[in-house]
């Protein structure tokens, strides 16, 4: 996922080591000493194959340094090969060369045994914690939902996005703020305060007001002036406490609420314009005052404040930009993050072409663009819109399927793909249901668990546990992705995409499955060496569903 606004940060250097997985490092060194022994060097680049058949690891690292040895890629390959077998790393079993050059490097399963004491030592909050953000300071603002109505699907099925990515870039040592935007002022205020006192006189709102039947509800407990700003003020700080209360089932906090009033009322579009006149980059037009936007890349200049005959009001960008000056200059973010609806595609050239005029290096902001989302419901589907009163809110899913599953269900796929989510199939307790699943796995866990303390089965210390006896196909598919969870978040990290954490879950708990129908842990016919080993492959698969449900912002239950 490659957002509109702004690059991700680069992923980490090929070759470097971050801890990842020592097996892969080794394997790094190998090639690295294989180089040196011909005269070489260079950047190691190291992945995993998208196919089983091509081994545990793979490295293109002939094809980038083929033409500076003045050498065919594949001769070269075949000469690292060689001098790679000459001195094999630990858990090598084969060094093969495919295609144009690629080294394919297929270890022994011990590699996985090795792994998996890794994971168990770590445990929960050691694993998988690649230090990619070094301290840099983060700030995420999502929701930002206008308080002119309750959160629904439409405008708060993106919260689990920012909330997960905030918990990823965290992991991944980014200092990261969590923000929500409060859009309380303009004419929705005054179109929000005009519903709510039409209600109060048992009217209709304005063709252009709010019809939903919360404000009827809001009119009842109103008992303030019949003034248009002060009603609109008021049911948006009733509404906004209700969003809050959504939120919170949701386990979604945010760090600060800015109100957009602060930042209009106390001077600090004015300031900003300020700053981006004396860099000589506002001029006026028309009676309109522009930002001459075009210097950074922008398609056309944007108008800070509309001419006199059109109302002289500051516009959107004005107000959007002086808010990021308080974000990036004052208050000193290394990086911002806004995550927006698809309504809100259009402004992004132009935000970012002003925050880069106000000095702001390109790349330091970033704004991650969400599709729609669709709902159906007994195979219909669900028009939304908040103006007219038809939505679907948070709070209705949340009691239908629960806070647990409508996080996973939101995070199943990139939020840049629009999305039709079928409530009924979620509350089928079978496979067909992706939560239910996920969800199911850990339940096994944590049933073996109160087994093995039933039957007096107490687990040794894994130095003392022969964990090469872990040979089944089930049980090396269970420790293969388990060794995958650190790429995983690497990679959700960087291109900001937490799906890729869903992905993987799912993944752990399918593979779990097999385990638990095909393996058994404990009872006749099962030694106890081999009871031994599967526990502590059982508290891997543990660790690793902890750590993914906890970056998804989902607690899983104990039983089923």
């Amino acid at each position: 996922m490659s957002p509109p606004g702004g690059r991700p940060p680069a992923a980490p250097e090929a070759g470097a080591p971050i801890g990842l997985s020592p097996a892969r490092d080794r394997l790094v060194e190998a090639v690295q000493s294989a180089l040196v022994s011909l005269g070489l060097e260079g950047a190691v680049p190291m992945q995993r194959p998208n196919r089983a058949e091509h081994g545990d690891w793979a490295s293109p690292v002939a094809l980038g340094l083929a033409k500076r040895a003045g050498r065919r890629p594949r001769d070269l390959a075949e000469d690292l090969a060689a001098a790679i077998r000459k001195d094999p790393p630990p858990h090598l079993e084969a060094v093969e060369v495919a295609g144009p050059g690629f080294l394919n490097f297929t270890l022994n399963a011990s590699w996985l045994h090795e792994e998996l004491a890794r994971v168990v030592r770590a445990g929960v909050d050691g694993y998988a914690c690649p230090d990619l953000g070094q301290g840099e300071t983060v700030q995420i603002e999502f929701v930002s939902a206008n308080p002119t109505g309750p959160l629904h699907m439409g405008n708060g099925w993106l919260a689990s996005y920012g909330d997960s990515l905030a918990r990823i870039m965290a992991r991944c040592g980014y200092r990261v703020s969590r923000e929500y935007y409060v859009n309380d002022t303009g004419g929705q205020m005054r179109r929000l305060g005009e519903s709510l006192l039409a209600r109060h006189r048992g009217e209709e709102p304005p063709q252009d007001g709010y019809h939903g039947d919360y404000l009827v509800e809001l009119a009842r407990s109103y008992d303030g002036p019949a003034d248009v700003q002060a009603a609109g003020r008021w049911a948006a700080e009733q509404i906004l406490a209700s969003i809050r209360a959504t939120l919170d089932r949701l386990d979604i906090t945010f760090d600060e609420w800015k109100s957009q009033a602060s930042i209009e009322e106390g001077g600090a579009v004015e300031e900003t314009i300020a700053l981006l006149s004396e860099r000589g980059l506002v001029y006026e037009q028309g009676g309109a005052l522009w930002l001459r936007s075009t210097a950074y890349g922008d398609t056309r200049d944007r108008v800070l404040r509309k001419s006199a005959d059109k109302g002289g009001d500051y516009t959107y960008l004005a107000g959007d930009l002086a808010y990021h000056r308080d974000k990036f200059l004052l208050r000193g973010f290394d990086r911002v993050i806004n995550v927006w609806g698809a309504d809100h595609q259009g402004q992004v050239p132009s935000l970012l072409a002003g925050v880069e005029a106000l000095g702001v290096e390109r790349g330091r902001l970033e704004v991650e663009i969400g599709q729609m989302i669709s709902l159906v419901e007994d195979g219909r589907s669900r028009h939304m819109s908040k103006r007219a009163g038809h939505f679907v809110t948070m709070d209705s899913v949340v009691e239908r399927i629960g806070p647990e599953a409508t996080r996973l269900l939101s995070l199943v796929s990139s939020i840049d793909q629009a999305t039709t989510v079928d409530l009924g199939l979620l509350e089928k307790q079978n496979a067909e249901n992706p939560v239910y699943y996920v969800q199911y796995a850990h339940a096994r866990i944590a049933s073996i668990g109160r087994v093995a303390a039933e039957r007096g089965v107490r687990r040794r210390l894994i130095s003392e546990v022969d964990l090469s006896l872990l040979t089944h196909e089930r049980e090396e598919a269970v420790l293969r992705i388990l060794s995958e969870l650190p790429d995983t978040v690497v990679t959700a990290c960087v291109e900001r995409a937490p799906h890729k954490v869903t992905t993987w879950v799912r993944e752990l708990a399918a593979r779990f499955h097999g385990f638990y129908h095909d393996c058994y842990v404990m009872g006749e016919g099962v030694a106890e060496e081999l009871t031994q080993a599967r526990l502590w492959l059982v508290e891997g698969a543990r660790v690793g569903l902890a750590i993914g449900l906890g970056l998804l912002g989902v607690e899983a239950p104990e039983s089923m």
